[in-house]
């Protein structure tokens, strides 16, 4: 429950504002507001007085203690004008070596955007665009400027305030989604005019124009549009647009009736592709452009493929391997897949098992045995790209897989072979210079420069210069990009003159490897000051980036004009259909950045992208457990190759401490994705590396220790470590780390059989959340009291608890407790022999389930329906749903009966009880052969009917 939230109101959305009692208030100066700011950011969490010195004061001296407390005592005056003189402050507290504003969701507009947001979105989503409109207008107009406006660039406030903007711009769409539904597409056709006006790299709001436009009778307009954004996208980004730009031009050129103006009181209406499948396989990338030539090699390898279990692709970076491989994994016809595994990020042999699981869609697996039981009847192509660096840990990986799993094929690229039996190698070539090599220079100078065209005598200049470039597809692309601004003759002379100076003249021809070298020196030559030093510094990422990302860590401001350049020079790629853009670099070009960097320079980047990495995974921290989880949850995803990089260059410069904060924002990060092995691999390291870490940091770091364990079902470590975190937590004032380890304490106290009083552990850290004034911590601990309770045989105190933590659960968003606390009351009430309310439960977790993609928790669900199926008299449907959990938990590597200890086999047990052993066996073998779609939809019908 919030503290104060009836008389205090605060705005972020444009300049920092609060009011008292309806009336402004004033806030003092800049400094001032900019610690309730950050206090603000925070979201009932306390900040340390340190943190808050060097954040507000970030690159000037900061003042004394003094200082700060005197600016602490006049926002309390300000906020509470009729608190007495000595009493307790009860908004802005002070909390062990730092403060806290306990200000509850609806007294910060944020908050109250992201709630009708959250709300309007589901409205669309459900078929109902006239109520979204109302809630997402509403959210609209909260906005009063720029989030955070009075802050300007300053480091503490920009990822929340980026958060909020490119949320702000995903809602602006959804809300003229919502009005076209409606029926009322004429009227969004200006707005819309001014969204891609503003931001004319997101590709939703064309698509929602042309939309607008075709259904207020505008065809003409509409492919007029769609032919803009198209030049648009070429010219500035260098790709084509995006899966749902494409199926939507397909759409009006068919004039699909599907897009015909819909009725008054509309159901949710989309432009589809032509034919969509039902459930998607595999996870290739879209091309970014056009493959030119390698025909017989595309033969070649297809045909190896056919005859082999195991192709690996050789040859030097930039020749092509990796689109080769694409390509012919595009042409499979294979049940499952192709799945890409990309490499060129990993650098840790120990992640490499997980890193794959993840990529097949699976959770993560501890060892290449596990992995190949979860995948041992799939019928699929796995692309294992970038092995180069992996390859005595990749060829371990890829000959369990083989051995163990009889129908999955592997095609592998490195620049050497795995050295394994089985193993058949292809050796890229080069491009042929005069045919295939000169059509891709002129493909490529035609892309980057629209309506260029070569001059006469051009193709045989272009052909020249092709075989000094050995033929190699990346160094031909790099030369092409540079038609913009010169000539084929000027570009033809500049690498002849580059050429000669690198190889102490024409004596000794360059191999393919220092050809490509060459090229990217020169085309990084060609560069401005600004471009250079960001291509340089944008090496230290692994992976992908955005624009804000870029900005932290290139250290050149502004910094899109010169990304822009980049991308249009082809030394970084735009990936279409992303929204906020991304761009990545190829790993050939980024480790050409890394060496171009000096020690000292090197250091300085990966400082700052530390820094980036950081503040991104405490901001998300803060908003993961409300409406926005999702989201956020995915993005966390994208950057997980970041995470890594920076947990490693802080431990390499042995800076422990850093890897322990970064580890305690990413706990909930692994907890929920599943990397349970890898969060307990970094904490350990760095524990060792941080013995004299502050309390509040270890506190936080060896929460994440506790629920790691507890996930991989290790009570008794679990216990002991949520013990040394409640102390912690204690001993550094952090209530909100002190009530989820006390309440953990007490639940994995009971399943170690530890001599403790798990009722008082459990209400007493509900009272300590209580009194954080944050509503998800209330949940989760009430969650947690209720599990407790059902364990100690008090049933209706069980379901009165959970009752309550469903309630603050959805109040804040945080729909993992509710639905946690939900499945609890579903079991309780099939311990009370009522199958049928338990079904009832089930139905409402399964219907907000998918949002998640959660397979664990799916899993345990379903098996405890099956349960509840069991005592309604359905045994046969229960064991056939039973069947359908082992066998897509086994491929998933997860079992309900491991997972839930308490319940599983106790569930498990009363379905086989329910039918003879050869009848179980016989119904189950027919759940065996579900998807969890189909069984999903079995289990939706049983509760429908009855």
């Amino acid at each position: 429950m919030s503290v104060v939230t009836e008389d205090v109101r605060f705005g972020v959305l444009g300049p920092l504002r609060a009011e008292v009692g309806g009336r402004p208030a004033g806030l003092g100066g800049p400094r001032q507001r900019a610690v309730l700011a950050l206090l603000l950011i925070a979201r009932g969490r306390s900040v340390s007085a340190e943190r808050i010195l060097s954040e507000v004061w970030e690159g000037s001296r900061p003042p004394s203690l003094t200082t700060l407390h005197g600016y602490v005592a006049d926002l309390r005056r300000t906020l509470e004008p009729e608190r007495a003189p000595g009493a307790p402050a009860r908004l802005l507290v002070r909390e062990g070596p730092g403060y806290a504003l306990r200000a509850g969701p609806a007294a910060v507009d944020a908050e109250r955007f992201t709630d009708l947001a959250a709300r309007g979105r589901r409205a669309l989503d459900g078929g109902e665009p006239r109520v979204a409109a109302d809630l997402l207008g509403q959210a609209l107009a909260l906005w009063r400027g720029p989030a955070y406006a009075d802050f300007g660039g300053a480091a503490f406030a920009v990822p929340d305030a980026t958060r909020l903007e490119d949320l702000r711009a995903t809602i602006r769409e959804d809300w003229l989604a919502a009005v076209i539904a409606s029926g009322e597409h004429a009227a969004a056709i200006g707005e819309l005019e001014a969204v891609i006006a503003e931001q004319p790299l997101r590709e939703r709001g064309w698509e929602l124009l042309v939309l607008a436009l075709y259904r207020s009778g505008r065809q003409a307009d509409a492919l007029a549009t769609l032919r803009a954004v198209r030049r648009r996208l070429a010219d500035e980004l260098g790709i084509d647009p995006g899966r749902g730009l494409r199926d939507l031009e397909a759409a009006v050129l068919a004039q699909d009736p599907r897009l015909a103006p819909v009725p008054a009181e509309p159901t949710r209406m989309s432009y589809p592709p032509a034919a969509a499948p039902a459930q998607p396989s595999g996870n290739l990338p879209f091309a970014l452009s056009s493959f030119v030539g390698r025909g017989g090699d595309l033969t070649a390898v297809a045909s190896l493929l056919d005859g082999h279990r195991l192709v690996t692709l050789t040859g030097p970076g930039g020749v092509g391997k990796t689109r080769l491989a694409l390509e012919v994994a595009r042409a499979r016809t294979d049940a499952d897949g192709p799945w890409l595994v990309e490499l060129a990020g990993l650098h840790t042999p120990e992640l490499l098992t997980g890193t794959m699981a993840a990529a097949l869609g699976l959770p993560t697996a501890a060892s290449p045995d596990q992995l190949a039981g979860m995948i041992a009847d799939r019928d699929m192509l796995i692309v294992l790209d970038n092995c180069e660096h992996l390859l005595v840990p990749a060829a371990m990986l890829v000959h369990t897989l083989l051995t163990r799993c009889g129908t999955v094929r592997i095609l592998c690229t490195s620049r050497e072979p795995l050295g394994i039996s089985g193993e058949t190698v292809y050796e890229v070539p080069p491009l042929d210079a005069a045919t295939e090599a000169a059509d891709l220079f002129l493909r490529r100078a035609a892309a980057v420069s629209p309506g260029w065209a070569a001059e006469p005598g051009d193709r045989e200049r272009i052909a020249a210069l092709c075989v000094r470039l050995d033929g190699i597809p990346l160094a031909i692309e790099l030369a092409a990009a540079q038609s913009r601004a010169l000539s084929v003759a000027q570009i033809a002379d500049a690498v002849a003159d580059r050429f000669t100076l690198l190889v102490d003249g024409s004596a000794g021809r360059p191999d393919r490897h220092r050809a490509l070298l060459d090229t990217v020196a020169w085309s990084d030559q060609l560069l401005q000051p600004a471009e250079r030093r960001l291509f340089h510094r944008l090496g230290v990422f692994e992976a992908g980036f955005d624009l804000e990302a870029a900005t932290a860590v290139g250290g050149v401001d502004p910094v899109l004009a010169p990304l822009l350049a980049l991308v249009r020079k082809s030394l970084v790629t735009a990936e279409p259909g992303t929204a906020p853009r991304r761009y990545r670099m190829l790993e050939t070009l980024r480790q050409y950045a890394l060496a171009s960097l000096s020690t000292g320079e090197l250091a300085r980047a990966q400082e700052r992208h530390r820094a980036w990495a950081l503040a991104r995974a405490e901001n998300a921290e803060r908003h993961l457990r409300g409406p926005q989880g999702a989201a956020l949850l995915n993005g966390l995803s994208r950057d997980q190759a970041e995470f890594r990089a920076a947990f490693a260059s802080s431990l390499a410069a042995g800076d422990g401490e850093y890897a322990l904060r970064l580890g305690g924002a990413l706990f909930w990060f692994w907890f929920r994705m599943g990397h349970v092995a890898e969060g307990l691999a970094w904490l350990s390291e760095a524990f060792a590396a941080a013995p004299q870490a502050g309390a509040d940091v270890r506190a936080r770091a060896r929460f994440a220790v506790v629920g790691l364990h507890y996930l991989a079902g290790q009570p008794q470590q679990a216990y002991q470590a949520a013990r040394s975190a409640m102390e912690e937590a204690r001993q550094a004032g952090d209530p909100v780390t002190e009530a989820v380890a006390t309440a953990y304490a007490a639940y994995v106290g009971l399943l170690t059989g530890a001599a403790l009083d798990a009722e008082a552990l459990a209400r007493e850290a509900v009272e300590v959340a209580r009194h954080s004034a944050l509503d998800w911590l209330e949940a989760e601990t009430l969650m947690i009291q209720g599990m407790v309770l059902r364990v100690l045989g008090d049933l209706p105190g069980a379901d009165s608890v959970f009752q309550e933590a469903i309630g603050a659960a959805r109040a804040s968003g945080h729909d993992w407790a509710a639905d946690g606390a939900a499945w609890c009351e579903m079991k309780t009430a099939s311990d009370r022999g009522d199958g049928a309310r338990a079904l009832a439960i089930a139905a409402d977790i399964l219907a907000t389930m998918d949002r998640y993609g959660d397979i664990s928790f799916w899993l345990v669900t379903v098996h405890s329906a099956a349960r509840a199926l069991a005592l309604t008299g359905q045994a046969e449907h229960a064991a056939v749903l039973m069947g359908a959990v082992e066998a897509i938990g086994k491929r998933a590597g997860v079992s309900p009966e491991l997972m839930d200890p308490l319940d599983g086999p106790r569930e498990a047990a009363a379905v086989r009880g329910a039918l003879p052993p050869e009848e179980y066996e016989r119904h189950a073998a027919r759940g065996r052969a579900m998807s969890r779609r189909d069984a999903s939809a079995l289990l939706t019908s049983l509760i429908a009917g009855r």
